[in-house]
């Protein structure tokens, strides 16, 4: 079914056009917005990159990656014959004034063919070194100046610490308006992570127990069996903290706490998200271990395979202090959360690939069956699986057919592939989609970046202090080290693994 778009006529630059992300992500992610007819007929993308290279050579080069990486699979001869017409590259260094000259000829090319100025958006595929130079490029030669019509799209990590994160927010403004600045954080693209806020306020069931009264604590966990992978230069400056907790998990967070918004208004529910973040309790430097655990992966199994440990990784220092996982222990301030605590944690080359939200529920405060009927009860609990399987899952008491009275717990289950059979879209498909259509919702505003930096600084300052001592401290294949364990087990709580699909 066609769908009816909204998009104006759009020009999408690539910087960085290249590299892995717009291989497996960007184009893949544009060719099924372009299949699925959300692209107009009046659309282009022009790659730039430091390579010489042919505009037929990264034509063929991208379908090798749409052909690897897209949901759909291999794509149709015959469509890509199409969409490869809206594709051209161009090498330039992003340090060259002329780069940006020739990016602008084609942009007026493109704008005289159409009859039309387009919408133009300037995706930052680059490492952070490159953001302030481009950024100031792009106002220097004029791209930016049309405040309605021109976008930058910025990747994480968005500064690596609180001041340089404010220090690029300044940088930005005196270019462009917050309105032309998309922080993309791919994890808010996801069908399941956007589906929270369906759940809780399209929903008159839920909203009234969220809340202390009826909730004894939230774990959120993203854990994968990967390792670095080819990102050890990168791994050994960021780190767990940085790398998840600052963006993902904290994302995470404030949608499971926010205030109902009064509209969908991009900018009311962003207003809620940053409420969450300054009502965290401070974490003072002399209480960070009372609140945050640090690990890093040792050689293991996986699967049944050996796995190397993080020291042994690609282009990590062989004595590496540098956190691969990372637990902490959060309060909210407020009238809705006061007392509740909130466990998050992260790693890498955990036992399983997960990410899930499990909220706890108090116990009914007065038990009144017998001992023997209740052997096999547990507190009711709600899980949100974000991947890799997509579901709600509610834990509740039922009766055991049979004579006599026991209770044993239930789910109800709602599975996304049982429930719909229609292709999911990717995170970066509705984030690409939202950028074209001038949407900011999903995307960070620049006090939320900077709160979310201010909450995790006491801890960051605390462990760049002083550098762990008993690195690695927990195997490949596990679930991490066992201090995460007594953080949340000195609460009387354990961490919570639900089966799977």
């Amino acid at each position: 079914m066609e769908q009816t778009t909204k998009v104006k006529p759009t020009i999408i630059i690539i910087l960085g056009a290249t590299g892995d992300l717009t291989w497996r992500k960007l184009i893949p992610a544009i060719y099924n917005l372009w299949l699925d007819k959300w692209i107009p007929d009046e659309f282009a993308v022009i790659g730039v990159g430091r390579q010489e290279n042919t505009g037929n050579e990264f034509q063929k080069h991208l379908r090798e990656g749409l052909d690897k990486f897209s949901r759909r699979g291999e794509s149709k001869k015959n469509d890509w014959d199409q969409f490869e017409k809206c594709l051209s590259y161009q090498s330039g260094d992003f340090n060259n004034v002329s780069t940006y000259r020739a990016i602008e000829k084609q942009i007026n090319l493109f704008e005289k063919k159409w009859k039309v100025t387009a919408n133009l958006i300037f995706y930052l595929a680059v490492p952070p070194i490159f953001f302030e130079e481009i950024a100031l490029k792009l106002g220097s030669s004029g791209l930016a100046d049309n405040k309605l019509q021109s976008r930058i799209v910025i990747e994480k990590p968005f500064g690596h610490d609180l001041e340089s994160a404010k220090h690029l927010n300044n940088l930005l403004h005196t270019i462009f308006d917050e309105s032309q600045i998309y922080r993309i954080d791919h994890y808010l693209g996801k069908e399941t992570v956007q589906n929270i806020l369906a759940f809780r306020f399209a929903n008159a069931l839920f909203e009234p127990i969220w809340n202390r009264n009826y909730i004894d604590h939230v774990q959120i966990t993203v854990a994968e069996q990967l390792g670095v992978e080819n990102r050890g230069n990168y791994y050994e400056t960021a780190g767990a903290l940085r790398d998840m907790i600052q963006n993902h998990l904290l994302q995470l967070l404030c949608l499971v706490t926010m205030e109902p918004p009064v509209s969908f208004e991009a900018d009311e529910v962003r207003n809620r998200k940053v409420d969450v973040l300054n009502a965290l309790r401070k974490i003072r430097p002399e209480g960070v271990r009372q609140f945050a655990v640090r690990g890093q992966y040792g050689a293991g199994w996986i699967k049944g395979k050996k796995a190397k440990g993080y020291r042994e990784e690609n282009d990590v220092s062989k004595d590496s202090t540098k956190e691969t996982f990372a637990a902490l222990k959060l309060f909210i301030d407020n009238w809705r959360w006061q007392g509740v605590p909130f466990y998050l944690r992260t790693g890498k080359r955990m036992n399983e690939t997960n990410s899930v939200i499990t909220i706890q529920f108090k116990p009914v405060p007065h038990q009144s069956f017998p001992p023997e009927a209740t052997g096999y009860w547990q507190p009711n609990r709600l899980v949100l699986n974000i991947q890799p399987h997509m579901g709600i899952r509610m834990r509740f008491q039922a009766k055991r057919p049979g004579l006599t009275m026991l209770l044993y717990p239930v789910d109800m289950q709602f599975n996304y592939n049982e429930s719909y059979t229609s292709g999911t879209p990717e995170a970066y498909e509705t984030l690409l989609l939202d950028i074209m259509e001038g949407d900011s919702t999903l995307f960070m505003r620049s006090d939320q970046v900077e709160a979310a930096w201010k909450t995790l600084m006491p801890v960051i300052n605390s462990w760049d202090r002083n550098p762990s001592v008993n690195f690695p401290n927990y195997e490949a294949g596990t679930q991490g080290p066992e201090d995460a364990e007594a953080l949340i087990a000195k609460d009387g709580h354990s961490w919570i693994v639900m089966p799977q699909e």
